[in-house]
């Protein structure tokens, strides 16, 4: 990472704690950019299913990782991901994409691919808002500021429901919830970059709670800790 980056500030935790939501509410407010770590991911499992490579062939799914490009554009209120000059932002919320997601991500040598281009998107001015799951851990160890954000699982699946429904999406929140369950357990037990609070991040637990509340409690944390430039 450059020592240009003005501010680094990361937002970690599981899938349905609202990270998008606040990550991108945390980025306008602050006039940082945003890098959805996850939405890489999810382009890697999108060009897998697409080309018909098995989730399971790891040095496949690495060779997919390291030649694609992809770059983020706020267009209004939406993070538009775009890879190889494709806009790809609604197809990788599917729900397929979502499941077959944790699956790529849990290979070590698609981390390894993903993880200089992470930190080269992620080294802009005035500096950056990064989501994911292993941003504080491992992404950017040394961010400024880290948040851990979670909630309780049915919450989430609430909330995962809710989401896919407004996309058109018909989904089981039973099913959902299975779901959620699974991909914890897969993301915090996998032996590279397991999910996990960084020793020095903020845990924010958003259950039952607004989202700009939430909001306004995570910008106290940053102007006390540090002012963006």
């Amino acid at each position: 990472m450059s020592a240009a980056v003005a501010l680094v500030i990361t937002i970690d935790g599981p899938a349905g704690a609202g990270k998008s939501t606040l990550a991108r509410m945390l980025a306008q407010a602050l006039g940082l950019a945003l890098l959805d770590t996850g939405a890489i991911y999810r382009s890697v499992a999108l060009l897998a299913l697409e080309a018909g490579t098995s989730l399971d062939d790891a040095p496949a799914l690495a060779a997919l990782a390291g030649t694609m490009t992809l770059r983020f554009a706020f267009e209004g209120d939406v993070n538009r991901v775009f890879v190889n000059g494709r806009d790809v932002t609604a197809l990788v919320r599917r729900p397929d994409i979502s499941l077959a997601t944790s699956q790529v991500s849990a290979h070590p040598g698609v981390r390894t691919a993903l993880l200089n281009l992470q930190r080269q998107l992620g080294d802009v001015e005035p500096g950056v808002v990064v989501e994911g799951r292993d941003t504080g851990t491992v992404v950017f160890p040394h961010a400024a500021i880290k948040f851990f954000l979670t909630a309780g699982d049915e919450v989430r699946a609430r909330r995962r429901v809710a989401e896919q429904q407004a996309s058109g999406h018909d989904v089981d929140f039973a099913e959902t919830l299975k779901e959620i369950r699974q991909r914890d357990e897969r993301d915090s037990s996998r032996g590279t970059a397991p999910l996990k609070a960084a020793d020095d991040a903020v845990v924010v637990d958003s259950s039952g709670r607004d989202l700009e509340d939430v909001l306004r409690e995570m910008l106290k944390v940053v102007h006390a800790i540090q002012k963006p430039r």
